[in-house]
């Protein structure tokens, strides 16, 4: 039986809805830390996708960002600028360009991430380790069964 129907969908019971609106305010909230450090959440959020060995690319950047082809080039133009990641053509194929984290930048990712991680231990203060791990795993959970969906209707 399906959950959603006319009579319980409004903000306040909408996944969307709610998911969207935290990701607002959680930008906000850490557009200081992000200002505190010269960089931008996109551009930290790279760092942290090489970091995390989640991407290797700008195609893997922009799917892992959910971000433009083009656009993430670009970004990865400004992040080498600023002599965070370092281009380089692959061995085994010459049309594949690699993207890699510097020192410098792996620093920053660092730096950055664990300020965030005091904005994110602030947020969640009070409430127990449970109710964090369930919300961990229901999201994660959600995010694959979209992704499956995606997968599954994107065309071959």
């Amino acid at each position: 039986m399906p959950f959603y129907s006319d009579s319980n969908f409004h903000p306040d019971m909408s996944i969307g809805y709610l998911i969207r609106r935290s990701e607002q305010l959680g930008t906000a909230a850490l557009e200081p830390v992000f200002a505190a450090h010269d960089i931008s959440k996109t551009q930290w959020s790279a760092l942290v996708a090489l970091h995390f060995d989640r991407a290797s690319t700008c195609a893997e950047i922009a799917r892992d960002l959910g971000h433009d082809k083009g656009a993430t080039t670009r970004l990865v133009d400004t992040l080498e600028e600023r002599g965070w990641v370092t281009r380089a053509r692959a061995d085994g194929d010459r049309r594949l360009v690699r993207v890699t984290l510097t020192s410098s930048g792996g620093a920053i990712a660092i730096k950055v991430r664990d300020a965030v991680i005091d904005v994110w231990n602030d947020w969640l203060d009070g409430w127990n380790a449970q109710d964090v791990n369930d919300l961990i795993r229901l999201l994660g959970q959600l995010r694959d069964t979209m992704q499956q969906t995606f997968d599954e209707s994107a065309p071959a």
